[in-house]
Parts: C-alpha cells; sequence; structure tokens
C-alpha cells in the first residue's frame, strides 16, 4: 500500500502540473492554441491546488493521507466533468487537444479515485 500511495502521491503532483498548464492557456498565459476560458482557468487552478493537497497528504505520510486522495481526486473530477458539460453545452470551442485532456484527465482520477477508495476501506 505504501507504493501506491506514493505513486498516488507523485501522479498527483504530476497532475497538478498539467492542471496549473492549461489554467495558464486558459487564463491567456502560455504559448499553447487554446482560447481564453476565464472560468476554466479558475477550474483548472482550484484543481491545481486540490491535487497538490492530496500529493502533500500522501508524500509525506499524513494520517488523512488516503481520505485527502479520495477527496482531491473527486474534486478534480468534478472539475473535468464540469470542463466536458460545457464543451458538449457549447460554452467554448472544442478542439482536439482539449478534448483529449478532458477525457485522459477524466480517466486517470477515475482510477486514481477508484484505487484510494479501495485501499482506504481495505484499511479499515
Amino acid at each position: 500500500m505504501d507504493v501506491l500511495r506514493r505513486a498516488l502521491g507523485t501522479l498527483s503532483l504530476l497532475y497538478a502540473l498539467i492542471f496549473l498548464w492549461f489554467g495558464l492557456q486558459h487564463a491567456g498565459i502560455g504559448l499553447g492554441p487554446e482560447p481564453v476560458i476565464v472560468p476554466a482557468a479558475i477550474v483548472e487552478t482550484l484543481c491545481a491546488a486540490a491535487m497538490l493537497i492530496g500529493a502533500y497528504g500522501a508524500l509525506t505520510r499524513r494520517a488523512w493521507a488516503w481520505d485527502g486522495l479520495i477527496y482531491t481526486h473527486a474534486t478534480a473530477l468534478a472539475g473535468v466533468l464540469l470542463g466536458i458539460l460545457a464543451l458538449a453545452l457549447g460554452r467554448s470551442e472544442a478542439s482536439p487537444l482539449l478534448n483529449g485532456y478532458h477525457s485522459s484527465m477524466a480517466a486517470v482520477l477515475a482510477a486514481g479515485l477508484a484505487g484510494a477508495f479501495y485501499v482506504s476501506r481495505v484499511r479499515r
């Protein structure tokens, strides 16, 4: 379980960086081709903050690490699903990069959430 905790903590750091990169793109600060979408920039920044909290808890072996990973993965997944919904409703222009980003992040966050939830239940 220690290996999974470290893996999820490390992946959470990576996800935070990805969220921050897309947040900067959507804020208009970046070199990417993505359009400026201020609400998306805010949500992505909040998702990055959540993932950083989860990474901190996991990598520093806090007592709340497993619950923290559950909550932070669920929070970020909700943000990604909100982005998918906004694109589906035509709130902004979809691009192949944006579609791939949302679907990939939804998949990895759901997998991380399932893993953290499973381990937290096994430990009790």
